[in-house]
């Protein structure tokens, strides 16, 4: 005889719902017949998009998750912030400093970052922002880079900044100027751009284009993966 699944309870915009044990957030939302059309992305590797806020029946400590990531835990009550309404600062890439100063002009509201720690206590990474914003604030863009690598942009962090600060876009502008000005050039990378202009790789291009699928995706599946330097 098969074992039924345990069923706890959750509750989604404050409505009462049973699911079975060991779901996702995510898989939870779509057993109770939401159909995610927002806040639904990559559904397992951390794109960013199914950001979570929930609490428990008899804690009101307010906690942040991935939808993808957190599975539901009895008494859960949830709600999910697909998007946040955050300003973000228009500039062209190629007519922008690499510089602290042009970081603070595009974001003058990081002097009014008061240190309480709330962007880091609600990163579902784990990633310290509250210091990579301090660090965008010195100018040190090369530390912000290092401490936002993981960033998945899913907001959570804006919507809990009482000073209105967007941590996610200063962490992208900084990682676009090192990529642009200020990281090493990749030798491995340049050469590779030049074979794919020197036609190198048309006639294999052609070839697979032309392949039935079910080849193609063996071929995937068995491809000889390049170590990177």
């Amino acid at each position: 005889m098969a074992e039924t699944a345990r069923m706890v309870n959750i509750y989604i915009m404050g409505k009462h719902y049973q699911v079975p044990e060991g779901l996702t957030i995510l898989m939870a939302l779509e057993y109770c017949g939401y159909r995610m059309i927002r806040g639904c992305g990559c559904r397992a590797g951390f794109c960013g998009a199914c950001a979570t806020i929930y609490n428990f029946k008899n804690d009101s400590q307010l906690r942040y998750d991935l939808a993808c990531q957190k599975t539901v835990e009895p008494d859960m009550y949830l709600v999910q912030v697909p998007f946040f309404p955050a300003a973000k600062a228009l500039y062209n890439l190629e007519e922008i400093a690499s510089t602290g100063e042009q970081v603070l002009s595009l974001y003058p509201e990081l002097v009014e970052c008061f240190g309480c720690n709330n962007c880091t206590k609600t990163c579902p990474q784990d990633l310290e922002v509250m210091w990579f914003i301090s660090d965008a604030l010195r100018g040190d863009i090369r530390e912000v880079v290092n401490k936002s690598f993981d960033c998945v942009m899913c907001g959570l962090c804006a919507a809990r900044c009482p000073q209105g600060i967007v941590p996610y876009n200063i962490a992208i502008l900084c990682r676009r100027l090192y990529g642009r000005y200020l990281a090493p050039p990749s030798k491995h990378l340049e050469d590779r751009i030049a074979e794919i202009e020197a036609g190198k790789f048309d006639a294999e291009i052609e070839e697979l284009k032309k392949m039935e699928e079910s080849k193609l995706r063996r071929l995937y599946a068995e491809r000889e993966i390049e170590p990177a330097y």
